[in-house]
Protein backbone atom coordinates (compact mmCIF):
# COMPACT_ATOMS: atom_id res chain seq x y z
CA UNK A 1 0.00 0.00 0.00
CA UNK A 2 1.42 3.20 -1.10
CA UNK A 3 1.04 6.16 1.99
CA UNK A 4 0.69 9.74 -0.04
CA UNK A 5 1.46 12.29 2.79
CA UNK A 6 -1.66 14.99 3.25
CA UNK A 7 -1.47 17.81 1.31
CA UNK A 8 -0.50 20.86 3.49
CA UNK A 9 -0.82 24.43 1.75
CA UNK A 10 -1.46 26.71 4.53
CA UNK A 11 -4.03 28.61 2.70
CA UNK A 12 -1.44 29.52 -0.48
CA UNK A 13 -4.14 28.11 -2.69
CA UNK A 14 -6.75 30.72 -1.63
CA UNK A 15 -6.59 32.87 -4.96
CA UNK A 16 -6.77 30.19 -7.35
CA UNK A 17 -10.05 29.14 -5.89
CA UNK A 18 -11.11 32.14 -5.36
CA UNK A 19 -10.15 32.59 -9.45
CA UNK A 20 -11.62 29.42 -10.19
CA UNK A 21 -15.60 30.53 -9.12
CA UNK A 22 -17.59 30.59 -11.19
CA UNK A 23 -17.88 34.92 -11.52
CA UNK A 24 -14.55 34.61 -12.65
CA UNK A 25 -14.33 31.67 -15.41
CA UNK A 26 -18.30 32.05 -16.66
CA UNK A 27 -18.29 34.68 -19.64
CA UNK A 28 -20.36 37.53 -19.72
CA UNK A 29 -23.27 37.82 -20.74
CA UNK A 30 -23.30 40.96 -23.28
CA UNK A 31 -20.40 38.73 -24.85
CA UNK A 32 -21.78 35.47 -25.34
CA UNK A 33 -25.53 36.16 -26.30
CA UNK A 34 -26.36 39.89 -27.29
CA UNK A 35 -25.87 40.72 -31.05
CA UNK A 36 -24.88 37.26 -32.24
CA UNK A 37 -24.89 38.11 -35.97
CA UNK A 38 -25.59 35.73 -38.89
CA UNK A 39 -24.27 37.03 -42.42
CA UNK A 40 -25.78 35.66 -45.71
CA UNK A 41 -25.28 36.31 -49.32
CA UNK A 42 -28.20 35.48 -51.40
CA UNK A 43 -26.00 36.53 -54.82
CA UNK A 44 -26.92 40.81 -55.03
CA UNK A 45 -27.81 41.34 -51.34
CA UNK A 46 -26.61 40.59 -48.01
CA UNK A 47 -29.29 39.87 -45.42
CA UNK A 48 -28.24 40.42 -41.70
CA UNK A 49 -30.14 38.54 -38.67
CA UNK A 50 -28.84 40.12 -35.75
CA UNK A 51 -30.25 38.48 -32.20
CA UNK A 52 -30.99 41.30 -29.63
CA UNK A 53 -32.98 39.65 -27.13
CA UNK A 54 -35.25 42.17 -24.24
CA UNK A 55 -34.60 44.90 -26.64
CA UNK A 56 -37.97 46.30 -28.08
CA UNK A 57 -37.81 48.53 -31.37
CA UNK A 58 -38.04 51.67 -29.60
CA UNK A 59 -34.56 50.87 -28.25
CA UNK A 60 -32.60 49.83 -31.59
CA UNK A 61 -30.87 52.06 -33.74
CA UNK A 62 -28.84 52.14 -36.95
CA UNK A 63 -26.97 54.29 -38.52
CA UNK A 64 -24.63 54.75 -41.98
CA UNK A 65 -21.92 56.34 -41.63
CA UNK A 66 -18.64 56.73 -43.86
CA UNK A 67 -19.25 53.49 -44.98
CA UNK A 68 -19.94 51.50 -41.85
CA UNK A 69 -23.66 50.72 -40.27
CA UNK A 70 -23.32 50.73 -36.75
CA UNK A 71 -26.40 48.64 -34.60
CA UNK A 72 -26.82 50.20 -30.94
CA UNK A 73 -29.52 49.24 -28.40
CA UNK A 74 -29.93 50.38 -24.78
CA UNK A 75 -32.52 49.32 -22.51
CA UNK A 76 -33.19 50.69 -18.82
CA UNK A 77 -35.70 48.79 -16.46
CA UNK A 78 -36.61 48.98 -13.17
CA UNK A 79 -38.85 46.99 -10.99
CA UNK A 80 -40.31 48.69 -7.36
CA UNK A 81 -42.52 46.42 -5.03
CA UNK A 82 -43.90 47.38 -2.07
CA UNK A 83 -45.88 45.74 0.63
CA UNK A 84 -49.68 46.85 1.43
CA UNK A 85 -48.44 49.38 3.45
CA UNK A 86 -46.16 50.94 1.03
CA UNK A 87 -42.72 49.45 2.26
CA UNK A 88 -40.30 49.20 -0.32
CA UNK A 89 -39.73 44.94 -0.49
CA UNK A 90 -37.58 44.81 -3.18
CA UNK A 91 -36.10 47.47 -6.00
CA UNK A 92 -34.25 46.23 -9.18
CA UNK A 93 -32.54 48.17 -11.81
CA UNK A 94 -31.36 47.03 -14.83
CA UNK A 95 -29.29 49.29 -17.48
CA UNK A 96 -27.84 47.68 -20.63
CA UNK A 97 -26.26 48.98 -24.13
CA UNK A 98 -24.85 47.03 -26.56
CA UNK A 99 -23.35 48.67 -29.98
CA UNK A 100 -21.20 46.47 -32.82
CA UNK A 101 -20.17 48.42 -36.44
CA UNK A 102 -20.33 46.68 -40.19
CA UNK A 103 -18.44 47.56 -43.13
CA UNK A 104 -20.97 48.01 -45.95
CA UNK A 105 -19.37 49.58 -48.37
CA UNK A 106 -18.91 53.56 -49.39
CA UNK A 107 -21.25 53.22 -52.30
CA UNK A 108 -24.77 52.05 -50.24
CA UNK A 109 -26.95 54.70 -49.48
CA UNK A 110 -29.44 54.87 -46.54
CA UNK A 111 -32.28 54.10 -48.67
CA UNK A 112 -30.71 50.69 -49.90
CA UNK A 113 -30.91 49.15 -46.78
CA UNK A 114 -34.41 47.59 -45.37
CA UNK A 115 -34.60 46.76 -41.57
CA UNK A 116 -37.15 45.55 -39.96
CA UNK A 117 -37.66 43.80 -36.41
CA UNK A 118 -39.57 40.80 -34.93
CA UNK A 119 -39.41 38.69 -32.24
CA UNK A 120 -35.78 40.10 -30.61
CA UNK A 121 -34.40 39.67 -34.32
CA UNK A 122 -33.21 42.36 -36.50
CA UNK A 123 -33.31 41.58 -40.22
CA UNK A 124 -31.39 44.13 -42.30
CA UNK A 125 -30.94 43.62 -46.06
CA UNK A 126 -28.45 45.72 -48.24
CA UNK A 127 -27.29 45.31 -51.94
CA UNK A 128 -23.16 44.45 -52.19
CA UNK A 129 -21.10 46.79 -53.40
CA UNK A 130 -20.83 47.40 -57.11
CA UNK A 131 -17.65 46.53 -58.79
CA UNK A 132 -15.39 49.01 -59.77
CA UNK A 133 -14.89 48.79 -63.52
CA UNK A 134 -11.55 47.96 -64.66
CA UNK A 135 -9.49 50.15 -67.09
CA UNK A 136 -9.47 48.01 -70.63
CA UNK A 137 -7.35 49.97 -72.61
CA UNK A 138 -3.86 50.13 -71.54
CA UNK A 139 -2.23 53.77 -69.94
CA UNK A 140 1.59 53.22 -70.73
CA UNK A 141 3.47 55.20 -67.96
CA UNK A 142 6.64 57.23 -69.85
CA UNK A 143 9.70 56.27 -68.02
CA UNK A 144 12.40 58.52 -67.92
CA UNK A 145 16.01 58.54 -67.66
Amino acid sequence: MLFTPARRNYGFDLFDDMFNDAFFTTPSRSANTLMRTDVKDNGTDYLLDVELPGFKKEDIKAELKDGYMTISASHEDSKDEKDASGKLIRQERYSGSCKRSFYVGEDVKQEDIKASFENGVLKLQFPKEAPKSIEETPKYIQIEG
